[in-house]
């Protein structure tokens, strides 16, 4: 019924009765010069060409073929929604970053979930990791927590990322998913286990973004007021609890539903029921670092709870979704490097990584002046440096300041007490190989501590079903470093891929024999 659409169905009418009191505004160009004829080319005469001097139509035809910017990469389909940040755990004594400096402050932010491998247009109920990246407006300038919906990721060396998403995206020849890249680079790079578990259990299939923890993943550092360094994680828990997807309602979403989980954010903030995670984080010392049976900096593995328990920090809530889709969410741009006096980088490889290739990818997808984009701009931060210049530069270009640094002219200077932290480093620089440190003790205990019986069993169904598509040295490639976690899990997948490869042989068969024409003998040569 007409009455009882939901509020993403109805943003029409509740924008035209928003606006029921105002007079029309009177259609310009974009240069602001009103037009007196949206629907008729000028024409020399009735049937005449083109007129060079319609400049109604070139406005509107240039801009329209360029009004797509290019699509990002990796998280390429997202929902965003803004909200604030409140603190409601005194942790000074860990991190001197004026974001948490004291219980009761409250931050303004923007956040964008996003799946990973698919393109703009794909579903969002797919198998698949999905983005978790929160944008706060500090008063130190943005701080961007780029993260995902796993506390883990596939690979812990940025050297390997451009083959890792290759190996999601499409065959350079037929231009269609392969299982053969994705599951050859899977078993080829064992480092990948944890977050392949992770990724083909229950979890795989989140319910919407709502009812999804968030996770910074790496390890960052955080400094306190008297230059103290500890190690550190965060973590965003759902207050509305984990919920996942079925096999079969995840399948049934994406060819009815391919926005269910944009549609639900949406639905969900606009009906007054918004959204909220706890937001915690875990520390580590540097003295605990040195004794630990692990390399802290890995971003294939977690912390454990038990020795490095959450510590409460604060509250995030979603309560207004985006003006504009386009403006506020297609142009929201995430950097893990910045981060406000008080939050460092960690050692960690894949974090080292990112710092360059985030911002540089904004650099490309939407100019070197994106952060004056609003959504981007860190509007509670007097921004002053010696960039000027480029496209879309909408500010007032900072004027008449001197250009260059330094100089005698009363810019801006340098503050000591921004310094960053300073810490020793020794060892030979080489290119260290990390591929065959221990890939599987994590993997071991999630599968046999963290799943249940029957979430084990689905599993191994679901990774089953997709590694049949690949090639059998594959499959058995992969099946190998299962075992390896535990026999259970390598024999269980096996089993299922036995029953799969049988059942798909069986039916090429009977296929190729019901052919018209075709002969027992015709079945057989093709088993």
């Amino acid at each position: 019924m007409a009455e009882n659409r939901c509020k993403t169905a109805d943003q029409m009418k509740m924008w035209k009765e928003a606006r029921s009191s105002q007079k029309p505004d009177t259609l310009t160009t974009a240069a602001g010069i009103p037009i007196g004829d949206k629907l008729n080319l000028e024409t020399a005469g009735p049937r005449g060409p083109l007129l060079a001097q319609d400049v109604v139509f070139t406005d509107e035809m240039a801009h329209f073929d360029r009004e797509r910017i290019p699509e990002r990469v990796v998280h390429a389909k997202g929902a965003g929604a803004f909200g604030y940040f409140e603190v409601t755990h005194d942790i000074t004594r860990y991190c001197k970053a004026k974001i948490f400096e004291h219980v009761g402050k409250v931050t303004p932010i923007a956040v964008r979930f996003s799946t990973v491998a698919g393109e703009s247009g794909s579903a969002d109920t797919v198998r698949d990791p999905r983005g978790f990246a929160v944008k706060m407006y500090t008063e130190e300038g943005n701080w961007d927590l780029t993260g995902n919906n796993t506390p883990i990721f596939f690979i812990k060396d940025a050297m390997l990322f451009p083959s890792f998403i290759h190996s999601q995206k499409r065959n350079p020849q037929t231009h269609m998913k392969d299982p053969d890249m994705f599951w050859d680079f899977m078993s080829l790079r064992p480092e990948t286990l944890h977050q392949v578990t992770f990724l083909f259990s229950d979890r795989g299939l989140p319910d919407g973004f709502r009812h999804m923890n968030g996770y910074g993943s790496h390890t960052f550092k955080l400094i306190n007021a008297d230059d103290e360094p500890v190690y550190c994680k965060f973590h965003y828990k759902t207050d509305q609890g984990i919920k996942n997807l079925s096999v079969e309602d995840a399948a049934h979403l994406a060819s009815t539903n391919p926005d269910y989980a944009i549609g639900d954010l949406f639905n969900a903030i606009a009906d007054g029921n918004y959204p909220s995670w706890t937001f915690y984080i875990q520390v580590m010392t540097f003295e605990q670092a040195e004794k630990f049976p692990f390399n802290p900096f890995d971003l294939t593995k977690v912390w454990p709870h038990k020795d490095y328990p959450l510590i409460p920090v604060g509250k995030m809530v979603l309560n207004r979704n985006p003006v504009n889709y386009f403006v506020e969410v297609e142009q929201m741009a995430f950097d893990p490097s910045n981060m406000p006096a008080g939050i460092e980088p960690s050692p960690d490889k894949m974090l080292q990584g990112r710092l360059f290739a985030y911002p540089d990818t904004h650099r490309h997808r939407l100019g070197a002046n994106y952060l004056h984009i609003p959504v981007n701009c860190p509007y509670r931060a007097r921004v002053a440096n010696y960039q000027r210049d480029g496209p879309m530069c909408v500010s007032d270009n900072q004027a008449g300041a001197p250009n260059y640094y330094p100089n005698s002219f009363s810019a801006p200077e340098t503050q000591t007490c921004f310094m960053e932290s300073k810490f020793k480093v020794s060892p030979d620089v080489a290119r260290y190989n990390t591929e065959n440190e221990d890939n599987v003790t994590q993997v071991h205990n999630f599968y046999t501590n963290v799943l249940n019986e029957e979430q084990r069993v689905r599993l191994c169904m679901n990774m089953a079903m997709s590694l049949k598509e690949a090639q059998p040295f594959i499959q058995n490639r992969m099946v190998e470093h299962l075992k390896a976690v535990h026999p259970d899990y390598g024999n269980t997948v096996q089993n299922f891929l036995n029953k799969y490869n049988a059942e798909a042989k069986k039916n090429a068969s009977v296929r190729v024999y019901s052919r018209p024409g075709a002969s027992a003998f015709d079945a057989s040569s093709k088993m």
